[in-house]
């Protein structure tokens, strides 16, 4: 792919989504392009660009950004943000008399939902530690087509084999043939609905977690800093700012403070007390 086809490209992906691409990655441009082209009837990737030069279709748009957005996931990703959501974070809240016991959590760049769906497991696992807790999980994407393939539920044998404990399968999932269905007590805990980051957050209400991990590494330093800084206007007083492990705020804002001891976990205003722990989590 020329640079000229290229910059094209990059050029939508920023505008529309604020991804960033950089010229190293013209093989991923064409790799997830061209079903793309064969979709909308063109021969290649180059007829599709000479039709975004002009004033192109709004639905060719929303399908290069679909295939551009797209990012991988799996189940318990990392492990090491679910040992803190369960060891350090969960129990600050029991803790506290000043919660509301409603806890609410937000998945910025949900994917195809894994990451939520784990949350709503480990809360689930938690629950008798809980008793009179409410648990909100709203999972948002930029992407229509992997949302409906979230709310769906339904994963591969290989999805389900990276990452989820065996005992969370058979308890929490229905085998059907080589799929594997999450159960309606796992799927109604969370809420999936279309959200760009780039927009306005003010409908989206006020969270205490917010988990936006590995989706920040694509935009440049000045999204970054406005999406943390309009994402840290949504979380209560002594809410938890997750990151992925190759994340951080330091030296773009100053609005989220790191936990010491706690890689990945920051607050809003660096008050916030917890008692570090960080043992494996227990799945069942």
């Amino acid at each position: 792919m020329n640079i000229t086809d290229f910059d094209i490209y990059k050029d939508i992906l920023k505008e529309k989504s604020g991804l960033v691409l950089s010229q190293d990655k013209s093989y991923l441009v064409e790799s997830r392009l061209n079903p793309v082209a064969k979709k909308w009837g063109y021969e290649g990737i180059s007829d599709m660009t000479k039709v975004l030069r002009g004033v192109p279709p709004k639905d060719l748009v929303n399908d290069i950004i679909e295939a551009m957005t797209t990012n991988e996931t799996s189940f318990f990703r990392d492990t090491k943000p679910f040992d803190v959501f369960k060891n350090t974070v969960l129990p600050y809240y029991q803790t506290n008399p000043n919660s509301s016991k409603h806890l609410k959590i937000w998945c910025a760049a949900a994917s195809s939902g894994q990451e939520p769906y784990s949350l709503a497991m480990l809360l689930k696992e938690e629950a008798a530690k809980m008793p009179d807790w409410r648990f909100s999980i709203s999972a948002t994407d930029i992407s229509h087509e992997i949302l409906a393939q979230a709310k769906d539920g339904i994963y591969s044998q290989f999805e389900v084999q990276r990452g989820l404990p065996i005992t969370l399968l058979m308890k929490y999932f229905i085998q059907d043939g080589d799929k594997w269905i999450i159960k309606d007590e796992i799927k109604k805990m969370v809420n999936f609905k279309y959200f760009n980051l780039l927009d306005g957050m003010s409908n989206l209400g006020k969270f205490d977690i917010i988990f936006c991990r590995n989706v920040l590494i694509y935009f440049d330093q000045p999204t970054k800093k406005d999406i943390m800084e309009r994402a840290s206007k949504q979380m209560a007083d002594d809410g938890f700012f997750f990151l992925g492990g190759a994340e951080t705020v330091l030296g773009i804002t100053e609005d989220l403070k790191i936990v010491p001891e706690v890689r990945g976990l920051y607050t809003k205003t660096g008050s916030v007390h917890c008692e570090v722990k960080t043992p494996a989590v227990a799945t069942g």
